[in-house]
């Protein structure tokens, strides 16, 4: 379900690929800038890629539709999901007048633009800086102490536990009988 506070959006219906596929690619692209989105997806080696260059192409002039004094450089893509669509059922011959199902997949691509705020949020702290005035850090626990190695087995000795205690003869099997 696409948000009401989107500036613009596209969606891509019956894209001839798994949604497996198109997720690979859609998922590089959410939360980035448009402009850093587009030359991700133009340098991307998969064939999906193509089509959604396009989409958001198609969502970038659909925020202009919207609103005239939108500055693109301020849009990232908020939203980006894919569904999956209905899947084509094909018949392949096979060995011995058999006959397998291919199913060729197809999927719905959205994507959402939104404008970001002036105001960015604060980058976080690493864990453990803050600290009152006044007050002394914790100190960390101890680290376990290391394990023993247990002691290694000679190849032998490695070679003979894979085998079973029955007489080793030249048979092989239940029935005692040789390869012959």
């Amino acid at each position: 379900m696409l948000e009401q506070d989107l500036i613009g959006h596209a969606r891509l219906k019956y894209l001839r690929t798994s949604a497996q596929k198109a997720r690979l690619v859609v998922d590089l692209v959410r939360g980035r800038p448009v402009g850093e989105a587009a030359a991700l997806l133009r340098g991307t080696r998969k064939a999906v890629a193509v089509d959604i260059v396009r989409l958001l192409d198609s969502a970038v002039a659909n925020a202009r539709q919207k609103r005239q004094d939108i500055d693109v450089d301020q849009l990232y893509v908020r939203t980006a999901f894919v569904d999956g669509g209905p899947s084509l059922k094909r018949i392949r011959p096979a060995p011995m007048g058999r006959a397998f199902r291919v199913l060729k997949r197809m999927c719905h691509v959205t994507l959402g633009l939104a404008e970001k705020t002036q105001a960015a949020p604060a980058p976080r702290k690493a864990r453990g800086t803050e600290t009152q005035a006044g007050a002394v850090p914790a100190a960390r626990p101890a680290r376990p102490a290391a394990r023993k190695a247990a002691p290694r087995r000679s190849s032998a000795a490695k070679k003979s536990a894979g085998r079973s205690k029955t007489k080793r003869t030249g048979r092989t099997g239940k029935s005692g009988k040789g390869r012959g």
